[in-house]
C-alpha cells in the first residue's frame, strides 16, 4: 500500500476519515495511531519494530535529558554563586553524554540497516586491490520504510530537548504519533516535534472546507505524479540502463526528463502528504517552494527539499560553524584574508559536512556521494567569486535586478541542477561522466529523425501528454511565485466554474493516469531514500 494505490486512495484512506469524523474528539489520536502503525505494516511488515524501538528509545532519553535539567536547577538554586559556573559546566557534559548516546544509538541503526552493504563491498574491493584474500561477509540487513526520515526526527527532538527548545514529552503515544503519522513516514516532510505533535493529538474535526483543500492538494500531487512522473519512468529507464546504445541527444533529453521525473514524483507525493494532513486538520511544512525559479544553487536548496535542508543547517551546519575549534579559525582566519574570506574557511568546513551527509543520506553509493561534492563545490564557489562577480557587475554596469539577467541566472542554475541530477541517477559515477560526456562528443540528432526517440518506452501521445501538463505545472508554479493559490481563487468562483474544474481534473487523471490492471506500480521514488 502506497499512497498512490488503489487500496489506499479508495479504501484506507476514506475509512479512517470517516470513522476519525465518528470518534469524539479526545479519541480521534488513536485512530491516526493505528492507521500510522497500520499503513507502516503493509509495508515492512515485521520491520514495524525499528520504528517501535525507535520511538521507546527517543522517548526514554528525552525524559532522562529533562530530568537532568530540573536536578540542574533544583542545585543552582541552592548553591553558592562562586559554584555555579562549575555545576552547570557539569551538568552540561552529562547532557551532552545522553545526548551522543541518543543521536548514535538512533543513528548507528541507520548506519548498520541502511550502508553495512556498501562498506562492506567498498571494504572488499579495497582488499582484493591490495592483493588480501580475506573478505568481509556482508549480511543482507531489511531495511523498513521511511526510516531515514523519522531517523531525522527523532534526532531534532531529543535535540531540541538538549536545548531546551521543547519539553520532553511524557506522553509515549503523542510522541509515537509525531514519529510515525502515517502520511509522512513513507518521504518526509521531516518535521520537528513543535511543529506538528500537538495538531496530532488534538484531534480537529474533518469539515467541508479541510476535506474540499485537501482532496484538491491530493488531485495536484496525483496529476504530477501519475500524469507525468510515471509516465516517464520506463523511458528514463531504458536510457540510464542501457545508455551505451543511444547517442548525445539522447542523453540530453534523458538528462532533462529524469529532472522533471523526479521533481514530479517527489513533489507529487508531497502534495499527497500534505493534503492528506490537511484533511485531519493537520498543517505540515512545504517541503518544496518552486525550485526552478532559483538564481543559484544556494536558493535551489532553499526550494527543494525544503524540510531536509533546514534540518542539516539547524543540526549540523550551524553546531559546526559555532563550535569553538572552528570559532577559533575564523577569528584568525579573519585577521590573516580579511572580513570576508576569513570566515569563508570554517563556513566550508561546516558545508562539506553538511553536502558530505546530505549525498549519502540519499543512499549508499557513489553516486550520492558525488552528487553531495558536486553540489558542495558549486555552493562553495559561488560565495568565493561572489565579491569579484559584484566587481565586475559594477564595472559593466549590469544592474542584477534586471530581468534579463535574473532571467539568464535561473536557466545557469537549471542546467548546473541537470547535470546534479544526470549523476544523482546514473548507475555509477563513470556512468554519468560517459552519459555528460556523449552530449559534448557524440551528440546529434539522428535519434529524433529516424524515430529512435519514439521507441524506448513512449510513443508521440505520451511527450504530447507530459507536454500539456508540464505547461499547466509551470504556469500554476509562477501563480505559486507570485502568492496566489489557485485554489482560493476557484473557491470564490460559482458553483458551475468550480464542479467544471473539480471534474476536469477527475477525468484528466482517469484519462490520462498511468494505472491499469496490467501497470506496474511505480513506487515514489524518494521512499528508497
Amino acid at each position: 500500500m502506497t499512497y498512490f494505490s488503489v487500496i489506499y486512495l479508495l479504501i484506507f484512506l476514506p475509512v479512517v476519515a470517516l470513522i476519525y469524523n465518528i470518534l469524539p474528539q479526545k479519541h480521534r489520536w488513536k485512530l491516526l495511531l493505528l492507521a500510522s502503525f497500520t499503513f507502516f505494516f503493509s509495508i515492512s511488515k515485521g520491520l514495524i519494530v525499528y520504528a517501535i524501538g525507535s520511538t521507546f528509545l527517543i522517548h526514554y532519553i528525552g525524559i532522562w535529558l529533562e530530568n537532568v535539567q530540573e536536578e540542574r536547577n533544583r542545585v543552582l538554586k541552592e548553591a553558592e554563586k562562586e559554584n555555579k559556573k562549575k555545576i552547570r559546566a557539569d551538568y552540561l557534559k552529562k547532557q551532552r553524554r545522553i545526548l551522543t548516546f541518543g543521536v548514535l544509538a538512533n543513528v548507528g541503526v541507520l548506519l548498520v540497516v541502511k550502508y553495512t552493504g556498501f562498506f562492506g563491498e567498498n571494504i572488499n574491493s579495497l582488499l582484493e586491490t591490495m592483493k588480501v584474500s580475506f573478505r568481509l561477509h556482508i549480511p543482507k540487513i531489511l531495511m523498513p520504510i521511511g526510516i531515514s526520515f523519522y531517523t531525522l526526527q527523532a534526532v531534532s527532538y531529543i535535540v531540541d530537548v538538549y536545548h531546551e527548545k521543547i519539553k520532553a514529552d511524557k506522553n509515549l503515544a503523542r510522541l509515537s504519533l509525531y514519529l510515525t503519522f502515517f502520511p509522512q513516514i513513507m518521504e518526509g516532510p521531516i518535521c520537528r516535534y513543535s511543529e506538528t505533535a500537538m495538531q496530532l493529538w488534538e484531534g480537529n474535526k474533518i469539515t467541508y472546507e479541510s476535506l474540499k483543500s485537501g482532496l484538491l492538494r491530493i488531485s495536484y500531487g496525483m496529476i504530477k505524479k501519475m500524469i507525468i512522473a510515471d509516465r516517464l519512468n520506463k523511458f528514463i529507464g531504458e536510457i540510464y540502463t542501457h545508455y551505451g546504445k543511444y547517442d548525445g541527444g539522447i542523453m540530453v533529453v534523458g538528462m532533462v526528463l529524469y529532472t522533471l521525473q523526479l521533481y514530479m514524483d517527489f513533489s507529487g507525493t508531497m502534495d499527497m502528504v500534505i493534503g492528506t494532513s490537511e484533511i485531519f486538520g493537520v498543517k505540515l511544512p512545504e517541503n518544496f517552494k518552486q525550485p526552478f525559479f532559483s538564481k543559484n544553487i544556494s536558493e535551489f536548496w532553499t526550494r527543494w527539499h525544503i524540510t531536509l535542508g533546514a534540518f542539516f543547517r539547524d543540526y549540523i551546519f550551524y553546531p559546526l560553524s559555532l563550535s569553538e575549534p572552528l570559532k577559533k579559525l575564523t577569528t584568525n582566519a579573519r585577521k590573516k584574508i580579511g572580513k570576508y574570506y576569513g570566515p569563508l574557511i570554517a563556513s566550508a568546513i561546516a558545508l562539506f559536512c553538511v553536502w558530505f551527509c546530505n549525498g549519502l543520506w540519499h543512499g549508499a553509493a557513489w553516486t550520492f556521494i558525488f552528487f553531495g561534492m558536486y553540489h558542495f563545490v558549486l555552493i562553495l564557489s559561488g560565495k568565493i567569486f561572489e565579491p569579484a562577480v559584484l566587481w565586475l557587475s559594477t564595472k559593466l554596469h549590469i544592474n542584477r535586478e534586471k530581468a534579463w539577467y535574473k532571467g539568464l541566472q535561473i536557466i545557469k542554475t537549471t542546467l548546473l541542477v541537470f547535470i546534479g541530477e544526470l549523476f544523482f541517477r546514473a548507475t555509477s559515477v563513470k556512468a554519468g561522466f560517459e552519459m555528460l560526456g556523449k552530449m559534448f562528443t557524440n551528440f546529434t540528432l539522428n535519434s529524433f529523425k529516424d524515430g529512435t526517440i519514439l521507441k524506448l518506452g513512449m510513443d508521440l501521445p505520451d511527450f504530447i501528454i507530459i507536454a500539456i501538463f508540464t505547461v499547466i505545472v509551470f504556469i500554476i508554479s509562477i501563480m505559486h511565485e507570485k502568492d496566489i493559490s489557485i485554489r482560493k481563487e476557484i473557491s470564490k468562483k460559482n458553483i458551475v466554474i468550480r464542479w467544471t474544474f473539480y471534474y476536469l481534473i477527475i477525468f484528466a487523471i482517469i484519462i490520462f493516469g498511468a494505472y491499469g490492471l496490467n501497470y506496474e506500480v511505480v513506487q515514489p521514488m524518494y521512499a528508497n531514500f
